[in-house]
């Protein structure tokens, strides 16, 4: 039994859900999101609450059960509050800007990173080695703060790189004199 899949999603006022066609859609006051339906999990809608319950005994359904409870939560959290992710950013001469829907980043390498800032999603720099990513959709605000974090690692001996805020680096010890 799923512990997660059986506590039913609420929703809050001001925000609508639909379930048509395979698909269910939330509109909430930051905007509209859409999920395809899993054929293993059952949803219904009833007074306030999203309820998600496995279609059968299957081992595959009952897997799915809690991870699709989850994915319905996210859409109804994106709508009403949205996702942020902060990277920072650790090293001499390395910094980054936002310019429109563009990110310049200056990593330590012979050319600056240019990259564009996927629909939906918004880029801001409060300073120089600070990247807010922020957005209603969590899947899209995690991957590209994945692909920002992935032009440099941070290393372990010096802690030099792009990190998420509040990530532990774990750090090397030098050689012994």
């Amino acid at each position: 039994m799923s512990r997660i899949g059986k506590k039913p999603v609420t929703i809050p006022s001001g925000v609508t859900a639909n379930i048509q066609g395979g698909q269910l859609s939330v509109k909430g006051p930051k905007g509209t999101l859409a999920m395809g339906l899993s054929d293993l999990v059952t949803y219904s809608l009833e007074d306030g609450s999203i309820a998600v319950q496995p279609a059968n005994d299957t081992k595959a359904a009952r897997s799915h059960w809690g991870m699709q409870r989850t994915l319905v939560s996210n859409l109804i959290e994106g709508v009403t509050g949205g996702f942020t992710k902060v990277l920072e950013i650790k090293g001499v001469g390395y910094r980054a800007s936002a310019q429109g829907k563009k990110l310049k980043l200056q990593l330590g390498y012979s050319h600056d990173v240019d990259l564009d800032v996927p629909e939906g999603l918004e880029v801001k720099t409060p300073d120089q080695t600070t990247v807010e990513i922020s957005g209603i959709d969590k899947q899209k605000v995690g991957q590209f703060a994945a692909e920002i974090r992935r032009w440099r690692k941070p290393e372990p001996y010096k802690g030099k790189g792009i990190a998420y805020r509040g990530e532990y680096i774990f750090r090397k010890e030098g050689k012994k004199k």
